[in-house]
């Protein structure tokens, strides 16, 4: 059992160099500020104070939080049905059509991203629905898969079995199938949002500049003015935000299981 522990040291340090290190130089540059030629460095709350105090950083913020949260509900209304279409499928024609999903994950983001301008270049689309529309493409086949692996692995007996005690089909989808596929459901809310909250080149390059999130302004601060403290600030709040979600979203899902 020792010899089998072993294997765990390299992935704990690449975990530290690649995850524990940065966020933690993250934390330090986002508490501190340039100091004088005596004290090279100040710890401070000012890069937080400077972010809640001004209303345009805090609309920034609202912004991406409800592009995340419409973009995570069209995946959701546009990929059930699909995952379920998929998942009454025969079984040859079910990896038919999951390698169609998947199939278009298999070129670069950026790429795909780079194709939706080209697409919507010269339509009369308002910038935040190029954004939306970029959003969803990019995202949805991460809420299909899930809640089609959800669906897949049911076992047809308890749909027999609910027809057997007088279900009709609508019945037996809201009082089975729907429950069954809920963990799926939020894990494709997990893969959804949270990237989707921090996303910072697809609006840049759909929204030509004109519609900036969160990612945005990091990237901003981080590459063009070198402000990496108060780059710092703002990515431990998001940080925190996505920490948040994650909790609602995993304690929703205890509470299904529970009942």
């Amino acid at each position: 059992m020792k010899s089998f522990r072993r294997l765990v040291y390299p992935y704990l340090v690449w975990a530290g160099l690649l995850i524990v290190l940065p966020m933690l130089i993250i934390v330090f540059y986002a508490f501190s500020t340039e100091g004088n030629s005596v004290i090279p460095v100040i710890f401070t709350f000012e890069n937080f104070a400077r972010f809640f105090s001004d209303s345009i950083f805090m609309e920034v913020l609202l912004r991406s939080v409800k592009l995340a949260f419409i973009t995570t509900v069209v995946c959701i209304l546009l990929g059930y049905p699909a995952a379920y279409f998929i998942a009454r499928l025969h079984p040859d024609k079910q990896e038919i059509m999951v390698l169609l999903v998947t199939l278009p994950q298999l070129i670069n983001m950026l790429v795909r991203t780079y194709a939706w301008r080209g697409i919507l270049l010269n339509t009369s689309f308002s910038p935040e629905l190029k954004v939306y529309i970029g959003m969803v493409y990019n995202f949805l086949p991460f809420m299909i898969l899930q809640i089609y692996t959800s669906l897949s692995k049911m076992n047809p007996d308890l749909l027999t079995a609910a027809n057997d005690l007088g279900c009709d089909e609508k019945t037996a989808f809201l009082k089975v199938t729907l429950p069954l596929s809920v963990p799926g459901i939020i894990s494709g809310i997990t893969l959804v949002f949270l990237p989707a909250v921090s996303s910072f080149f697809i609006p840049k390059l759909l929204g030509g500049g004109s519609y900036v999130l969160v990612g945005n302004l990091i990237e901003n601060y981080f590459v063009t003015t070198g402000d990496w403290n108060f780059g710092s600030a703002v990515s431990l709040i998001m940080t925190i935000v996505i920490l948040i979600s994650m909790y609602f979203t995993k304690k929703f899902d205890y509470d299904k299981e529970a009942i």
